[in-house]
């Protein structure tokens, strides 16, 4: 059986890093079974879920990404996934997207996420594009969380709008179907 491992990438954004990485992995043997990538300002990030053959070191794959990608300039990290229960730590539950829009300030992310996480919302996915200064409309939070059965949405939903107020934030809690049927191009 294969071993699963979590390779993760960051670096300066140029083009060819994708395509870098995935070819040392072919080169390997590898298999990418999941990977999310992001650019943020300028700096590229990747999270890479891989399986590799049994007769593949971690360490040497690890040797061989180094070699390859030395001249990107990349920091890479890689280490073992050890195999859970499919969702074991998260309960099942609804999707929902919450949204903020205001000034941005310091502490933000944590003010709201604390909320979350207080009700037992696992938050899935998280954006945040911060324009700087005062101009509400430039600076906008999106959470893509997992709302178990049994939470509070009301409670949740509450706290989350007073924290809002206090915050001079505008914030908007809908389910991800309506969030996407009202926000597609």
């Amino acid at each position: 059986m294969d071993q699963k491992v979590v390779i993760t990438v960051l670096g300066q954004d140029r083009p060819g890093i994708i395509a870098r990485i995935s070819r040392v992995l072919f080169e390997q043997d590898c298999n990418v079974e999941n990977v999310s990538q992001t650019i943020l300002q300028s700096e590229f990030s990747g999270i890479f879920i891989v399986s590799i053959p049994e007769t593949l070191a971690m360490d040497a794959l690890y040797s061989h990404l180094i070699d390859q990608t030395e001249n990107l300039g990349l920091h890479v990290y890689i280490k073992d996934l050890k195999p859970t229960e499919p969702n074991a730590a998260v309960p099942p539950g609804d999707p929902f997207v919450i949204t903020t829009q205001g000034p941005d300030r310091k502490g933000l992310v944590a003010a709201v996420t604390a909320i979350i996480a207080e009700h037992g919302v696992n938050v899935t996915n998280l954006q945040a594009v911060f324009k700087g200064g005062d101009d509400p409309t430039k600076n906008i939070m999106i959470y893509e969380v997992c709302i178990p059965v049994e939470t509070d949405r009301a409670a949740m939903t509450a706290q989350l709008t007073r924290k809002a107020a206090e915050l001079g934030l505008h914030i908007s809690i809908q389910h991800r179907r309506i969030f996407e049927t009202i926000n597609r191009i």
